[in-house]
């Protein structure tokens, strides 16, 4: 099962925040940096998402809304039911527990998972494009609704801080797409760089907050042993329920794998600079569930995408539907 090295090098930022948290004036500075890496982040997820790519999946509606419904619906309801828990979790974990649902679904992975399943790949861009659309606007209305009622921090203050971090940066670069898409197409490589390293500089900001406000010391080996049995419930229960609910909806097999995969799975990528946004000082604990499930999903869904290859339907599938398949992993886009 794979270890995903984006994740060592965040638990390798997290121990540099705990040995060198950023102090005084170097907080500041961090803080600043990470306002504008958020910003950036977000420009360019507006940049390189197709407008005219989304539209055009627009034509297997019941897939994407099936999806859309896992990610901003079935996942919130389940983060919700877990509310039982926060004795044992503490407040600020339930919250990052709940945050985690309301995130968008991933793109990349997902994309990879599907295509390594034989499933629908075209379906799987155009459900990750969906998901990362509507969550910009989902996951705040969300937090908005759901972190105020459960005790947390979320404040107008808050949704106007979504609105000019992350929306207007995505729009701004949807607007530009037209003039920089080809320059950002051809860097793709040098920009998911700066993607990857804005995201390591929130996660230092956040932690090292964290450490110097001394918020870990609330936390106990047995508190994150509770956590992970939460969060593998989670993954289970969503990977179940995209599957035989999809089969039950009568979606084909392709289609039932594009649902699996993405309707399971949440965004690192998206989820971390939300955090930052909405929670401030207090990131670093409504991130750590994020990050846990992350590697514990990667690790799971490679182990079904890798027998779901293997199922004898595929086996014995016609060479015209495989170079289908084989096309539609070339429209990946990020």
């Amino acid at each position: 099962m794979p270890i995903d090295p984006y994740v060592l090098l965040l638990l390798g930022t997290v121990g540099l925040a705990a040995l060198l948290p950023a102090r005084g004036t170097g907080a500041e500075v961090a803080s600043g940096a990470s306002t504008a890496a958020i910003a950036l982040l977000f420009f360019l997820y507006g940049a390189r998402l197709s407008t005219r790519e989304a539209l055009d999946g627009l034509r297997h509606w019941r897939l994407h809304l099936t999806i859309l419904a896992c990610t901003f619906l079935v996942f919130p309801l389940l983060g919700l039911a877990a509310r039982g828990l926060v004795p044992v979790l503490t407040d600020p974990l339930y919250q990052g527990l709940l945050f985690l649902t309301l995130v968008p679904s991933t793109v990349q992975s997902s994309i990879a998972f599907t295509s390594l399943a034989r499933g629908n790949v075209p379906a799987a861009i155009c459900a990750g494009s969906f998901s990362s659309l509507v969550g910009i606007v989902a996951t705040p209305l969300l937090a908005a609704s759901l972190l105020g009622n459960s005790g947390g921090g979320f404040s107008a203050d808050s949704l106007v801080r979504i609105v000019l971090h992350l929306l207007v940066p995505f729009l701004a670069g949807q607007v530009l797409r037209r003039w920089i898409g080809g320059f950002i197409t051809r860097n793709k490589r040098i920009l998911g760089l700066v993607d990857r390293g804005s995201i390591l500089l929130v996660v230092y900001t956040a932690f090292s907050a964290g450490m110097v406000q001394g918020v870990w010391q609330r936390v106990s080996p047995g508190r994150l042993a509770v956590l992970l049995a939460v969060e593998a419930v989670l993954l289970a229960v969503m990977l179940l329920l995209t599957w035989y609910g999809a089969k039950a909806l009568r979606f084909d097999r392709e289609d039932r794998i594009a649902i699996q995969f993405a309707g399971s799975k949440k965004s690192l990528a998206a989820g971390l600079p939300m955090a930052s946004v909405l929670f401030g000082a207090h990131a670093s604990l409504a991130v750590l569930p994020l990050m846990l499930f992350h590697q514990m999903q990667l690790m799971v869904c490679a182990v079904i995408a890798k027998r779901r290859s293997r199922d004898p339907e595929v086996s014995a599938e016609p060479p015209a539907a495989a170079s289908r398949i084989a096309v539609g992993t070339g429209t990946r886009s990020g």
